[in-house]
């Protein structure tokens, strides 16, 4: 964290060094938080690039107040929400139909992101439902405390802790009807 305050510091004096290493620190991260979210590795990797194209822009109103990973990955997460809520919009899918990253979506200097073990797992996320998923996500793969969840989604504590109970709950029984097949 300290680290994130100087290079955020650095940063907003120009520093273009300073920007590549917050860069290059948390791309992969909220890049699999976006493809976890999305589940379309080209959507995932637009949304990121807009986030931290949105970080340069307002670099100078830019005030670190809490954790850079935090703030970042709730960025992320609200381009998500809006990214569904579009596609959601264009296509009107029929319920419980997932997009799913195809084979040739995937470029080789990413094919560690979509080892078997994360694509079944991605694909079990995928059959959550919205709200499951993203609280899920945020905790177990961003660590994210319930708090900072339930403020990011305007819920009630008790209710991220549900969702998430319950997701994973899900998520255990879709991972293990899959292992019995």
């Amino acid at each position: 964290m300290l680290e994130d305050r100087l290079l955020v510091w650095k940063f907003k004096r120009g520093s273009k060094e300073a920007f590549c290493r917050l860069y290059e620190k948390y791309r992969d991260d909220l890049l699999k938080l976006a493809i976890s979210l999305l589940n379309e590795a080209d959507l995932a990797e637009d949304v990121v690039h807009d986030v931290f194209e949105s970080f340069i822009r307002n670099a100078g109103q830019f005030r670190l107040t809490g954790s850079l990973k935090g703030y970042l990955a709730t960025c992320v997460v609200n381009r998500a929400r809006n990214a569904n809520r579009a596609h959601r919009r264009r296509q009107n899918p029929a319920p419980g139909l997932a997009c799913t990253a195809t084979a040739n979506s995937i470029r080789p200097d990413r094919w560690i992101i979509f080892s078997d073990e994360f694509k079944r797992l991605n694909d079990a996320l995928a059959q959550l439902p919205y709200d499951q998923r993203e609280t899920v996500i945020l905790r177990a793969q961003s660590g994210m405390k319930f708090r900072q969840i339930a403020k990011s989604q305007h819920v009630p504590i008790k209710t991220v802790q549900s969702r998430y109970r319950i997701g994973l709950d899900k998520l255990r029984s879709l991972l293990n009807s899959e292992a019995t097949k």
